[in-house]
């Protein structure tokens, strides 16, 4: 029988998230574990995924605890496992830098020591949110600072540290905040007003449940991005019948390969290919607004409703990809975001994105762009409708489109023609073979 031997197990690259909160223990000290069974349960701003045992064994210790703040590398638990185990597992992740220090830089170079200011200096974290920005340089600030930056809307970009290096720290955070609520009170800011807090218990019986964390956090991302892009929504219908009648007819290869074909994986094909002819769609707006970064891949997101709320998984390289394969990977990724397994990466770097409401129904609808992206595509429910052939009414599968951008990238006359060349590509799918 092989000798016992002790396995650190590490928190996983969970890419450029920080500080994702452990919501759920799995295990408890004493318990036996089985390879890639769960551990904690984290949940980023975006999703929360399961971290597994990379072996068997059993738990000698418990370093993290519900509530526990944690990024990449961290030292989760201890493990007891058989040498043979131990020497199969696959290796962990390198830890991250230390995790004693909360303000420590979360950069992977440490900037060079500079001099502090002299006493006399005044304080420079307590600047006016109206006055200019410092110049634009690395900004030096730990997990726990950047996370309360977040949750305050602060751009860490207009924060002047106090710390060494220049380092923000949480107090020029919260002094910074505080001098943008007193010019708002003072009429020289522009503070958006309060609802009113009404006792509803007063009219009736009431009952107040909490919302789901991600449904939360997912909640604050659209309300950033509604109070910051300047919604313009373009509406049409792309008549899809014979794209819709080539879909039926691969029925039975669909069921064959085991896959549910919908028009899904036709409309991020055909979103993809437009893409390509309308750069500025698929473009972020820079930080100082005075230009525009023009991504040279197309990786879209889709939105799948779960029992946590709205989450948009990304496909990377759609344009690579046929539609066979996209559909497969809508299907993988629509079961893994509503079993809350969604790796962080699953997530992140999308360029545009398809909501679709077909099966809620609806003839039209107004997106809230994800941003940084620019432009999101609303779609609505298939119906069938009489159009004018010029001799008579055909009925036509029409299927409402609705696109909405940031009009400070993109102009009336562009998200238009965007919008009538996808109907195009929709009514002939031949043409993506152009």
């Amino acid at each position: 029988m092989s000798a016992l031997q002790t396995r650190e197990v590490l928190i996983p690259n969970i890419g450029d998230a920080e500080d994702v909160e452990v919501i759920e223990l799995c295990v408890r000290p004493g318990d036996a574990v089985s390879v890639d069974g769960a551990l904690i349960v984290i949940e980023s701003d975006k999703a929360s995924m399961e971290v597994p045992s990379p072996c068997a064994g059993t738990v000698r210790e418990l370093n993290v605890a519900l509530g526990d703040l944690v990024n990449t590398g961290r030292l989760i638990a201890v493990l007891d496992v058989e040498g043979d185990a131990a020497e199969a597992a696959p290796p962990t992740p390198p830890a991250a830098p230390a995790q004693g220090v909360a303000d420590a830089p979360t950069t992977a170079q440490t900037p060079p020591a500079a001099p502090r200011p002299p006493p006399s200096a005044p304080a420079t974290s307590e600047a006016s949110p109206d006055a200019e920005p410092p110049p634009k340089a690395k900004v030096y600030a730990g997990p726990a600072t950047r996370r309360l930056a977040r949750e305050l809307g602060v751009d860490l970009e207009r924060v002047r540290g106090s710390g060494g290096a220049g380092r923000i720290v949480k107090d020029d955070v919260k002094a910074f905040v505080k001098a943008a609520m007193s010019a708002a009170k003072d009429g020289a800011g522009g503070g958006i007003p309060a609802l009113p807090v009404v006792d509803f218990s007063r009219f009736g019986p009431t009952e107040e449940v909490p919302l789901p964390r991600v449904g939360v956090r997912g909640a604050r991302n659209l309300h950033r991005s509604w109070l910051n892009v300047v919604h313009v929504t373009q509406h049409d219908e792309a008549d899809v019948t014979d794209l819709d009648g080539f879909r039926k007819s691969l029925a039975a290869e669909a069921e064959a390969r085991g896959v549910k074909l919908t028009l899904l994986p036709f409309i991020l094909k055909a979103c993809a290919d437009n893409l390509r002819a309308f750069p500025r769609l698929n473009a972020s707006l820079n930080a100082a607004v005075d230009g525009l970064i023009l991504k040279r891949h197309w990786h879209i997101g889709f939105a799948v409703d779960t029992d946590a709320g709205l989450i948009v998984p990304v496909i990377r390289d759609v344009d690579k990809k046929g539609v066979w394969a996209l559909a497969e990977e809508i299907a993988e990724l629509s079961e893994l975001a509503r079993g809350g397994a969604l790796r962080p990466a699953q997530l992140q770097g999308g360029t545009f994105t398809v909501s679709s409401l077909g099966r809620v129904g609806g003839t039209g609808f107004t997106p809230i762009v994800n941003a940084p992206e620019v432009a999101i595509l609303g779609v609505g429910r298939l119906a069938t409708k009489p159009v004018w052939d010029g001799a008579a009414f055909q009925p036509r599968a029409m299927l409402p489109l609705s696109l909405s951008y940031d009009h400070r990238a993109i102009n009336g006359v562009e998200g238009g023609n965007f919008v009538m060349a996808l109907c195009r590509l929709l009514g002939d799918i031949r043409r993506l073979a152009l």
